[in-house]
Order: structure tokens, then C-alpha cells, then sequence
């Protein structure tokens, strides 16, 4: 077959999938020959970016956007989505419009690329009266080749009519976090609707639509409410291979997260929490036990989250807890871990939420605490408001994800339609896969006892009432039913609620008890009943209260990995301690974030390379042309002295 067959089948291919409503990737365009255009990107890349390759689909997508074809990119947090506009707006010559939902991500996203220097501005509630106007001029000048606006803002009158003013035309209008568009999605804002009606104004800009998460009905939304013009989706992978997944039943959660916290000292987490009262007072004890924590969630003014975002942004807090309502949008590249303190409503706010992990593609974890108070309290918050049967079954996958025995990465892929094998270099990617699945271990007693009480009881009750009788409950429910009277009742004290939690989880997993879908109803199979009739003996890889997993290989990877420069090369540690402190010393000055004047992977690539002149200086991950006249001269300074020290000692 030769390049015209195979281009025309290509586009046949997708002509029948857009029909059928599939989506298509082109994975083999990577290797195709690059345009000029694509080669002139490849520069811009280097020269201003200081990388060397495109991640992947970035070269996919920069070239539709280069070719004016309208494309929807659903990329992992992290992925790079940002350079795949930004790119193209120095190509092109005029305005590329960035709706963007939060003012954290402008402010960030402005603040790196003048650093760059790359014009660009934003205009928000944020700026006072003189900046508004200067930046409105800079607009009808011409003057900017990158504007980041709200979609409240961008649907505005007085908005329209300045974008019509600007002698600099309209190439793109890039639409960010884009499954706000969908009902579905998990951050719906119904201003995104508007932006369809207001693109018609112009006709000649293509549209990008960009996301981190985008399930099948999400990006069937996106599509039709952005009234995409035969556009091209593609679709990167969903694994985050950096990023360590871990459950474990929530016991004592302060006490969990301070050791968890204890054992990534002095770097940068999140912690998740259902709501705003817990974030305040688990912060209160975070800070009583002398970790640096700030807090942020809806409730507080605008001034004081904006405060709070500040001081975790330039590392003068290590942790954050928050509510949902932070983090979409927050450009820090060296988070590097996120606690779930209780159980996020579905998969997609899960993986939005881990994914501000890692950023910079270095190792990091993510841990989710989970019980089932926490499900009971997110059904309890749903049934207050009348949220859809869609977001039940939003909350059964989540369910599903905790409580699985098998991979934890591979039920994540699957749930975004992508297929999972576990690769040889990456065999702890998770904690099913570092410590097995647990020990098979004889719960028969305990077993039987549990498949009796959801019996004596008349199968009318979830895992909660059940384990209530077996510890023995006073609860005025279980009175008024007689269940105080029945063989079962107190019968097993011997074990906590979270350990009768566990075992009914495996008793689930292994058949020999059924949870209906509607009310969490326990019911016992055939199995089940067979193996009461028969006195069978019971073997499940539960994990009770105070016992210690033992990991199935011990020569595995380091399981917590840590984002710390790993060398023996004792000028090169030193190198990087040096750069760490000028870059916070610039950081303050410059009133920037530490990772706006250089991310840790290029303090790290410094310190590996140790460059003696610009020319090598230049070779350095994430260093382009502007940063090397900028900072080229106290960074080879800094190398410089850091190597006649060492010598010297």
C-alpha cells in the first residue's frame, strides 16, 4: 500500500468512526515525515522551551492546530497539554485566546511564559483598574500572542468587543479543562455552553478543546456543545506511570496521614478531605504536630485562599489540605503526593486529583483512605441534592477501585478504555502489585459468623447493621428489630468494624456474598450457603488491624519514591543544593514561584551535566535561549564554584 492508499483508508477509517460516534488516534502519524511548519515548532521547542522531543501527541495535535484543523486532546495532568497552544501561537504570528476556569492557572501559566519572553496577559478579577486597562490597550495593539481569559469573562459583551478591536487576528481559541462543557464531566460550569455561540464571531480561528479526563460520553459533549467542525480527537494514555497507587482501610486516619506525611518529609503533598469543617481541623492538627500545613476550600474569601495557594505554590507550607475546590488549575510541577483523606465520588475526580502528582514526571505516590463511612457520607450528601442516578453509578466504580484485590492502574486504564499490562521496569506501580493481594489465611470462624448474621437477620441489611449485631451495637435500630436477641448478636467482638469491613469486602470478592447495586443489600449466595451447610473451611487474603503486609518479592522497587536527586556523584549533589538555594533567592525577588525559574528535573540535569559554558548550558533539560541569557551566568557561576569547592574539601 502505498502513502495515497494508506492516507485515503486513514480517512475513510475516520469518516465511518465519526459517524458511528468513536473517536480515532492516529498513533502512526508520529511517524510520519515532519511538515515545515512542524519543523519550525521542533525549534521553538528547543530554543525557547529547552526540550528536546515532543511528548506523546503533542506533535499530533500542534499540527492540526498549525493546519487550522479543529482537534479535541484529552492528555493526562502533566502531559503537556499547555505547550501544544502555545507553540503554535509563536508560529503564528496573532492572538491565541486560552479559556482557562481558574485565575490560579492564569497567574501561573502568564508568570512562566514571560519568564520565557512570551507576551502573554490575562485579564481577571484578580488585577486592579490601571492593569485591566494597560492590559486592554496591549490587546487593540497587538502587542500579545497569548491571552488567557475566564469563560464568564469570554462570554461577556465588552469581552467580544475588545477581541474584535485587536489589529492582530484571532488564530486560535483554546478551550481548557474541557469537560466542563458536559453534564457528566466532574467540574460542569454552565459558561462554557456560551462559547460555541461567541467562536461564530470567529470564523477563521480554530478550536482546541483540552482535558485531563474525558470518558466516551464526556467527549461525545465536548464535541457537540463546542460544535467542533470535523474535528480530529485524540487520545493519549491515561497512565501515569510515576505515580504510585495505594489503598488502605482508613483506621486511624490522623495517625496515618502524619506518618505518611512524616515519611515524605520536607516535600510538597495535597490532602483531600469531604468537607470544609474536616479540612480546617485537620489542618489545625497537622500544624500542632509541627507540619507545615495551609488550608483551602470554598468557604474562605477570596483573599485568604489566594493567600493560602500562595505560600504552597513557593514551598513556604509542605502540605495543603483542601476540599475539591483546589487544585484545577495549579501548575506546580513537584507535588509529590496526594492523600486522600476520604473517598473522592467517582473515578474521574480521583484521577483529576492524583494527577496534580508528579507534574514533572518524577516519582510520586497517591493514597486514598477509604471506609464505608466515607460512601455512606457521599450518598447522604447526594440524596440532600438530588443528584442523578448518574452520579450513583459514578460512586459504585469508585467502590469497585478501592476495594479491588487485583491491579489498581490496570482498573484505572480499563475505566478510561484502555488496556493494561504490567511492564517488567514497573511492577510496583501499585500496592496490589508490590504486596500481592494479601496472605490466604483461614477466616473460617469469623466467616461463618458473618454469613449467618446476614441470614438471621433476613438478608434487609448492608455491611454496616451487619457488623453492628456481630460487635454487639446498642443502637435503637437493632432493639426495635429484636436483633438483640437473635444467636448472632455480640458474637464478634473479637474483631473492629474495619476488620468485619475487610472481610466482607473479601467475602464479596470471592462470591460467597452479593451486594445489591440499589441499597448495598447483603445477600448470601449459593456458594455462601454451601459453605455454612458443609462447614467449609474459608481462606481470603484479608488484612486485619495491626498486622503487617509482607511484599510478595522483596527485591521490588523502592516502594515510596522519593523525588530526591539520586547520585553518588558528591559534586553533583552539591551542585543541585547550590542551585536550589539561588533559585529561592531569585524566586523571592523576582516575587515567582521557585519552579517558574526552573523545575527540579533541570536543576537535576545541571547538576548531572555540570556545564562549563552556554553551549552546554544549553544541552540541560528545560533550559531554552531566553532562561540561558537570563540566568546562564549564575548558573555556570554556581557550577563553577561548586566544583572548586568539592575539590577543595
Amino acid at each position: 500500500m502505498d502513502d495515497f492508499q494508506y492516507n485515503c483508508l486513514l480517512e475513510t477509517f475516520r469518516k465511518i468512526s465519526r459517524q458511528a460516534g468513536l473517536f480515532f488516534m492516529d498513533t502512526a502519524s508520529d511517524t510520519q515525515p515532519d511538515s515545515e511548519l512542524l519543523r519550525k515548532a521542533a525549534a521553538v521547542l528547543k530554543t525557547t522551551f529547552g526540550y528536546e522531543s515532543f511528548r506523546p501527541l503533542q506533535k499530533n495535535v500542534i499540527s492540526n492546530i498549525l493546519e487550522g484543523r479543529d482537534t479535541l486532546a484529552v492528555m493526562p495532568t502533566g502531559g503537556g497539554k499547555s505547550l501544544c497552544y502555545q507553540i503554535p501561537a509563536l508560529i503564528y504570528g496573532g492572538l491565541t485566546v486560552v479559556i482557562s476556569p481558574l485565575i490560579a492557572l492564569m497567574q501561573d501559566q502568564v508568570s512562566q511564559l514571560k519568564e520565557l519572553g512570551i507576551k502573554a496577559a490575562f485579564l481577571n478579577s484578580s488585577q486592579d483598574y490601571d492593569e485591566y486597562v494597560k492590559t486592554c490597550s496591549r490587546i487593540k495593539k497587538g502587542e500579545l500572542s497569548l491571552l488567557y481569559v475566564a469563560p464568564e469573562r469570554f462570554s461577556s459583551e465588552k469581552m467580544q468587543e475588545l477581541l474584535h478591536s485587536s489589529s492582530k487576528e484571532i488564530n486560535c481559541i483554546t478551550i481548557d479543562e474541557a469537560h466542563c462543557i458536559s453534564e457528566w464531566g466532574h467540574d460542569f460550569r454552565p459558561d462554557y455552553l456560551e462559547i460555541a455561540k461567541i467562536r461564530k464571531q470567529f470564523p477563521k480561528a480554530v478550536c482546541l478543546a483540552l482535558t485531563a479526563t474525558a470518558t466516551a460520553r464526556v467527549r461525545q459533549d465536548i464535541v457537540r456543545l463546542l460544535e467542533l467542525d470535523n474535528p480530529e480527537i485524540l487520545i493519549s494514555s491515561f497512565n501515569r506511570k510515576n505515580i504510585y497507587l495505594e489503598v488502605r482501610r482508613k483506621i486511624n486516619a490522623l495517625e496515618q496521614t502524619v506518618t505518611y506525611i512524616r515519611e515524605h518529609e520536607g516535600q510538597s503533598g495535597i490532602i483531600y478531605c469531604f468537607s470544609r469543617k474536616q479540612v480546617e481541623d485537620l489542618c489545625e492538627k497537622l500544624n500542632a504536630s509541627g507540619i507545615t500545613a495551609s488550608c483551602y476550600h470554598g468557604g474562605m474569601s477570596d483573599a485568604q485562599r489566594t493567600a493560602s495557594q500562595e505560600d504552597f505554590i513557593r514551598d513556604k507550607v509542605n502540605v495543603m489540605v483542601a476540599t475539591v475546590a483546589f487544585g484545577m488549575g495549579i501548575n506546580k510541577p513537584d507535588v509529590r503526593y496526594v492523600i486522600h483523606y476520604d473517598m473522592p465520588r467517582s473515578i474521574e475526580q480521583y484521577y483529576q486529583e492524583i494527577g496534580r502528582a508528579g507534574r514533572d514526571g518524577l516519582p510520586s505516590s497517591a493514597l486514598l483512605l477509604f471506609s464505608q463511612g466515607d460512601v455512606h457520607k457521599i450518598r447522604w450528601f447526594m440524596e440532600e441534592n438530588s443528584s442523578s442516578e448518574g452520579s450513583e453509578e459514578l460512586l459504585k466504580t469508585m467502590i469497585r477501585f478501592a476495594e479491588s484485590r487485583t491491579c489498581r492502574r490496570k482498573i484505572l486504564m480499563e475505566y478510561f478504555g484502555e488496556s493494561y499490562i504490567p511492564e517488567e521496569e514497573n511492577k510496583c506501580c501499585c500496592d496490589i502489585c508490590t504486596e500481592g493481594p494479601g496472605e490466604e489465611k483461614n477466616v473460617t470462624e469469623p466467616a461463618w459468623k458473618f454469613l449467618s448474621c446476614i441470614l438471621r437477620t433476613g438478608e434487609r441489611f448492608g455491611t454496616g447493621y451487619i457488623t453492628d449485631v456481630l460487635t454487639g451495637s446498642k443502637n435503637q435500630r437493632i432493639y426495635e428489630n429484636g436483633h438483640n436477641r437473635i444467636s448472632t448478636y455480640g458474637i464478634g467482638r473479637e474483631l473492629s468494624r474495619n476488620d468485619w469491613n475487610e472481610l466482607a469486602s473479601c467475602l464479596i470478592e470471592r462470591g460467597y456474598v452479593f451486594r445489591s447495586s440499589e441499597y448495598q443489600v447483603l445477600y448470601v449466595t449459593e456458594e455462601g450457603r454451601a459453605a455454612l451447610k458443609n462447614r467449609d473451611e474459608i481462606f481470603l487474603p484479608v488484612h486485619f488491624s495491626g498486622e503487617k503486609k509482607i511484599p510478595k518479592n522483596k527485591f521490588i522497587l523502592i516502594k515510596k519514591p522519593s523525588s530526591e536527586f539520586k547520585t553518588d556523584d558528591e559534586e553533583s549533589l552539591l551542585i543541585e543544593q547550590e542551585l536550589r538555594k539561588w533559585r529561592k533567592k531569585v524566586a523571592e525577588e523576582l516575587n515567582v514561584p521557585p519552579y517558574v525559574i526552573f523545575g527540579d528535573r533541570t536543576l537535576f540535569s545541571i547538576a548531572e551535566n555540570k556545564p562549563k559554558k552556554e553551549a552546554e548550558l544549553l544541552n540541560c533539560y528545560g533550559i531554552g535561549k531566553s532562561k540561558t541569557e537570563k540566568f546562564g551566568w549564575n548558573i555556570l557561576r554556581i557550577v563553577k564554584n561548586s566544583l572548586k569547592n568539592s575539590s577543595a574539601n
